[in-house]
């Protein structure tokens, strides 16, 4: 949510006693080869579980023809499915930057999601390219910021309810286990901590920046090993964070709340329809065994860890619903399934929104008609 001032930088980037310049141009010259290996690292280890782990999980001549059995209707049905699940993505940014109309969102959302699901780094450029494309918009850069973080924030308070969710189901039917409950636990408790956090940021001007104090000062230790800090403005931050977004969540926090699981719902039932497509019955994956499998894939990833968690997806979503009790062959068929039509179209959509933005050029305002706020 925040980062750390120019002037943060700047001071901690001079050379401290007993540090010589020589020191701190080494530093520079290490952080300068740790990102393209981190690149590297990213995208081989993506290539490594698709390429080399995932055709190991099954027979991939029965994949393709698992694939290939698929009827028209069969097909359309995902289709539509899918480009449903694609339509809620926009409800959610349209939910918490109130005036952004559905083509717009479309056009932005699909142009910043192709770039993070495609380039190394892409979660950060897809940042830039959202609020670039939201200011030609006429938004301030406070609502895109504000709404940003409470998208995010709705996000992930949906990630860590998921597998709580799923236990529930699974303990109802008598198929519990322990893995899940793990991930459950860890769910409530984080969960519990960040709705208490968010709480207590909103209750008063004073607690959010004694809130944004303490962490900052628990973060600044936290990467202090990595020579990155110290984060000295997340008090300040914190306080404008409440000031900015307590109007939008006291009118519309029902509203970011029902899009968001909307959109997790759909994305779930995308994978839940593949599975049934491709001959995985309920009686070998039941749609509570089916959602475990989803809701702890969706924690672990997080924090991506290659270009659209591309390969940890793919072989976590398969491992967890074979030992479910599916057909290996079967259950990549759908595995892959749902990752086309939710990730690979992802990519051509991203075009043609682009397509769409460069003929829109009604659409740009001038920047001195931009909002402040």
């Amino acid at each position: 949510m925040m980062s750390e001032t120019d002037s943060d930088r700047e001071s901690s980037a001079q050379p401290t006693a007993g540090e010589t310049p020589e020191g701190g141009n080494s530093g520079k010259s290490k952080s300068r080869w740790l990102r393209p290996l981190s690149v590297v690292g990213s995208i081989a280890l993506g290539a490594a579980l698709l390429v080399g782990v995932l055709p190991t999980m099954a027979d991939f001549g029965e994949v393709w023809d698992a694939i290939r059995s698929l009827t028209w209707l069969e097909t359309t049905s995902l289709v539509v499915v899918a480009g449903w699940n694609i339509i809620t993505y926009q409800f959610i940014i349209m939910a918490a930057l109130p005036g952004l109309t559905a083509l717009r969102a479309f056009v932005v959302g699909q142009i910043s999601t192709a770039v993070t699901n495609t380039l190394p780094g892409g979660s950060a450029i897809g940042v830039g390219v959202t609020y670039a494309m939201f200011s030609s918009f006429g938004f301030g850069a406070g609502s895109i910021a504000i709404a940003s973080v409470v998208t995010g924030v709705w996000n992930t308070f949906v990630k860590l309810a998921l597998p709580v969710v799923a236990l529930a189901l699974l303990t109802f039917q008598g198929r519990s286990n322990a893995a899940l409950q793990s991930a459950a636990l860890t769910g409530v408790a984080v969960l519990i901590g960040a709705i208490g956090l968010l709480a207590l940021i909103m209750s008063s001007e004073r607690a959010a920046r004694r809130a944004g104090e303490r962490i900052g000062a628990l973060a600044s230790r936290l990467v202090r090993p990595f020579k990155r800090g110290p984060f000295q403005q997340w008090g300040a931050g914190f306080v404008r964070f409440r000031s900015q977004s307590i109007d939008l969540l006291r009118r519309r926090w029902h509203v970011i709340t029902l899009a968001t699981v909307v959109s997790h719902i759909s994305l779930f039932a995308l994978l839940l329809i593949s599975l049934r497509h491709m001959g995985v019955s309920a009686e070998t994956v039941t749609g509570a065994q089916a959602l475990a499998a989803f809701a702890v894939v969706r924690l672990l990833t997080a924090i991506p860890i290659t270009p659209g968690n591309v390969g940890i997806v793919e072989v976590g979503l398969t491992a967890a619903l074979v030992v479910a009790g599916g057909d290996e062959s079967l259950v990549v068929a759908a595995v892959l399934i749902y990752r086309a039509l939710s990730y690979l179209a992802q990519v051509p959509l991203g075009l043609a929104a682009y397509i769409i933005w460069r003929s829109k050029k009604s659409w740009r305002v001038s920047p001195s008609t931009v909002s402040t706020g």
